[in-house]
């Protein structure tokens, strides 16, 4: 299927994204939990797993130049190099899913949003907003994941991020974690 094939379809296609330490994926896992119709887009990366991480759910972990290589053969709908690292979407995966009819969930940060909804323009867009800053940037220094330079770094790009909100179709603000769920499975199936 050509990137022109692509765009002309009734996707089903639901890009979500957020900070990092917004929830999305807390979310995005409840959601997969109580819905198996719905499929889920494991993001290539070349960043090392993190504690817990399991490769072929998580992420599909490469090396940079395996990662390179596949963007010479233009296998993703979109990558960008985020954090030092790079992150990537397989395009034979969403070409088969849309294909067969299924509805896709993205885990992707706003460059890549913005990318794949310039080739899937019937994709719905879904920002999960922190509840406040200061509540976020506790939550990102509290998951002692990340070293101080990476959490400082990613609060930069947050308020990058979060200022660029408004471009999404909706915003669902994850204050309380039942209401935030509960808002991004009305939107899933509303527009599905």
């Amino acid at each position: 299927m050509s990137d022109r094939e692509l765009s002309k379809s009734n996707s089903g296609l639901f890009i979500i994204s957020s900070v990092a330490g917004g929830g999305k994926s807390t979310l995005i896992s409840l959601l997969l939990k109580r819905h198996e119709d719905l499929l889920f887009s494991v993001s290539c990366t070349t960043r090392p797993p993190r504690p817990g991480d399991v490769p072929g759910h998580s992420y599909h972990f490469l090396t940079v130049d395996d990662f390179k290589s596949r963007i010479d053969r233009d296998e993703f709908i979109e990558w960008a190099e985020v954090h030092g690292n790079y992150y990537g979407t397989s395009k034979l995966f969403i070409e088969n899913a849309i294909q067969s009819g299924h509805a896709i969930l993205m885990d992707i940060d706003v460059q890549g949003a913005k990318i794949v909804k310039g080739k899937l323009p019937t994709a719905t867009t879904i920002f999960i907003l922190p509840p406040s800053e200061e509540i976020w940037i506790d939550r990102l220094r509290s998951r002692a994941t990340d070293s101080q330079e990476v959490i400082e770094r990613r609060i930069r790009n947050g308020k990058v991020e979060l200022s660029q909100s408004d471009w999404f179709d909706y915003q669902i603000v994850n204050d309380n974690l039942e209401t935030a769920y509960g808002d991004l499975e009305k939107i899933v199936y509303s527009e599905k």
